[in-house]
């Protein structure tokens, strides 16, 4: 039997609020001891993806906040997080990182991203470079365009937002994972009541922006960019994931300096749930080195 999403959190330090991010009210989910004093561990931000939740690290916030000091939140947007009224590019995301960071006291902080959220952290690095320790981009977005995935993507997103029917949720987590088994019900039972509030669906349609070429061409991530990044940085990349192949976190790899890159057999788009030990460890052994 797959244990609860909140089962694994039974018994360490965590909490649920929501802070004032600029202009968002934004959900955050923080697991162990993050922020000042500098005595404390260090920090971890997880990222979600298009469409996602900080539930999407469920499996994960318990193993890391041994580690560090872990936030995981809801981008504008999603989530919990206040509706979009507007389209939202990256700029607006990398804004409100900076201002979570800025209202939890976090300085500088290691930086992993799923999808969308590797698209953000990957340009926070580049244009904040000592807010960033160490970056793990988790088969980041930003480098692509493929119309093909770009609708898929829409169409399954803006469909279960309109219809969040078990149907339709499903139908968009299993379209990240390897392993349609994967999504449990209570998974869906999460994303069904976040899609299901109201406004949600417009918010959605203002979120998809990114998957419109010329939106997304504007904001993708430069040569430059990547050449640009200063801290450590590992890209991971899956044997299953669906916006491309494994060839591109190569490329990624290639093109930031000094750049790791970790593969994991066994899942799709979210190997923070699908292979949750394997990715907990690659964080563990990556944004840990160096360090006492």
């Amino acid at each position: 039997m797959t244990p609860s999403i909140w089962v694994g959190l039974m018994g360490v330090q965590h909490s649920v609020r929501f802070v004032q991010a600029g202009e968002w009210r934004t959900r955050c989910i923080e697991a162990g001891q993050a922020g000042p004093p500098a005595t404390q561990r260090p920090t971890l931000l997880l990222l979600h993806g298009t469409g996602g939740h900080a539930e999407a690290y469920a499996r994960n916030l318990a193993p890391l906040a041994e580690h560090f000091g872990v936030v995981a939140f809801d981008f504008a947007g999603h989530g919990w997080t206040t509706h979009a009224t507007r389209d939202l590019e990256i700029a607006d995301y990398v804004d409100q990182v900076t201002a979570v960071m800025d209202t939890l006291g976090i300085e500088a902080a290691s930086v992993s991203g799923e999808s969308l959220g590797g698209w953000v952290a990957a340009r926070l690095a580049a244009r904040h470079p000592q807010r960033v320790q160490a970056l793990v981009l988790n088969t980041p977005g930003g480098t692509l365009v493929n119309p093909a995935v770009m609708e898929r993507i829409r169409t399954l997103s803006q469909g279960a937002a309109d219809d969040p029917s078990d149907e339709r949720i499903r139908a968009r987590l299993e379209w990240l994972m390897a392993d349609p088994a994967s999504v449990t019900d209570e998974l869906v039972a999460v994303r069904q009541r976040i899609y299901a509030r109201p406004g949600f669906a417009t918010s959605m349609r203002h979120l998809l922006c990114l998957q419109d070429v010329e939106v997304r061409t504007r904001n993708l991530l430069t040569d430059a960019e990547l050449a640009g990044i200063a801290a450590p940085t590992l890209v991971v990349w899956t044997s299953d994931d669906p916006s491309g192949p494994a060839a591109e976190g190569m490329a990624i790899r290639a093109r930031i300096p000094g750049a790791e890159l970790a593969f994991i057999d066994g899942a799709g788009h979210w190997p923070q749930w699908e292979q949750a030990g394997r990715f907990n460890q690659l964080h563990i052994d990556f944004c840990t080195k160096g360090r006492p």
